[in-house]
C-alpha cells in the first residue's frame, strides 16, 4: 500500500511540475509578437536624374529614391518601387494602385486641390539649357524660339506663363531625355528643366558644346511627397519620417552626396 501510495505521489508531483513549466514558459510567439511591416506602394518617374533613374541593375536610384528608403528605414516601412510614366505617376495614386510618389514633384496651388504634400523636402528652380553658342540670357528672350518641356511640368508651366499657353514653339515631352534629345540634334532652341537637372545633363552633355541660364525673375520650387487626398495617417508618418531624416544628418548626408556641400 505504501509503495503503491509512494509511486502515485512522485507521479502526482512529476505531473504538476510538468504543468507548471508548461505554464511558466510560454512561447516565443507570445513574448516575442512578429509585427509586420507595412508595404507602401511607392510611384516615381525614373528618367529625371539626380532625383531618380534606372540604374545598369534595373533597380531604381537618385536622390528622390535615397531620401524614402531613409524614411522607410526611421518609421519601419516596407516600401515596393515602381517606374512608370509622369502621367501614370498622378493615376496611379488617383486609383488607389500606389500610396506614395515622388517624382520631384512641385508642390503647386492647383495639384494641393487633388492630393496631400508633405513638408517640402528640396528647393528648386528652373534652368534653360541651351547650346554653347547661343545668346540667349533670360527666359523672356526665348520668344519666337523652339522650347522643350516635359509635359505636365512646372517647367512647361513657366513658358507657357511667358509666351501664353497656346504659344505655338512650346514642344511637350513624355520625358526629359526626349527633349534633350531633340536639343542635342537642333531640332530645339532650348530646353526649360529643373535646374539640378539641367546642370546633371550639362555634365553629359559636355560644357564645351552646351550650356545653362538661370533667369533670376522664376521663382522657388518646392518638392514635396505625394499621397492621395485625406490620407493622413500615412501623410504624417511621411513627415514624421522627412522630419527624423533632417534632424539625424541623414538627409544632410544623402544631399552632399548628389549635390554636394551647400
Amino acid at each position: 500500500m505504501r509503495k503503491s501510495l509512494s509511486i502515485f505521489i512522485t507521479a502526482f508531483i512529476a505531473m504538476s511540475l510538468l504543468l507548471i513549466g508548461c505554464q511558466s514558459t510560454p512561447s516565443s510567439e507570445a513574448n516575442s509578437p512578429q509585427q509586420e511591416t507595412k508595404k507602401i506602394r511607392f510611384a516615381t518617374e525614373a528618367q529625371f536624374p539626380p532625383f531618380e533613374k534606372v540604374g545598369p541593375d534595373g533597380k531604381l536610384t537618385g536622390f528622390d529614391i535615397d531620401v524614402i528608403d531613409a524614411i522607410a528605414k526611421e518609421i519601419g516601412l516596407d516600401i515596393e518601387k515602381k517606374h512608370m510614366g509622369w502621367d501614370a505617376v498622378f493615376d496611379s495614386i488617383d486609383r488607389g494602385k500606389a500610396d506614395v510618389a515622388m517624382a520631384a514633384i512641385t508642390i503647386t496651388e492647383d495639384r494641393k486641390k487633388k492630393y496631400d504634400f508633405s513638408d517640402s523636402y528640396f528647393d528648386a528652380k528652373q534652368l534653360i539649357l541651351l547650346p554653347k553658342g547661343s545668346s540667349i540670357s533670360t527666359l523672356k528672350e526665348l520668344n519666337g524660339k523652339k522650347i522643350g518641356v516635359m509635359a505636365g511640368t512646372t517647367g512647361e508651366e513657366v513658358v507657357k506663363n511667358a509666351f501664353g499657353k497656346t504659344y505655338s514653339n512650346l514642344k511637350g515631352y513624355d520625358d526629359t531625355p526626349g527633349a534633350i534629345d531633340d536639343l542635342q540634334l537642333k531640332r530645339l532652341d532650348a530646353v526649360v528643366t529643373d535646374k539640378a537637372v539641367a546642370i546633371d545633363y550639362l555634365k553629359k552633355l559636355g560644357q564645351d558644346k552646351f550650356k545653362t541660364v538661370e533667369d533670376s525673375s522664376l521663382p522657388i520650387e518646392q518638392y514635396g511627397i505625394l499621397v492621395q487626398k485625406g490620407n493622413k495617417e500615412l501623410l504624417n508618418k511621411m513627415n514624421e519620417g522627412l522630419k527624423k531624416i533632417r534632424e539625424n544628418g541623414t538627409y544632410d548626408k544623402i544631399y552632399e552626396k548628389y549635390f554636394g556641400k551647400e
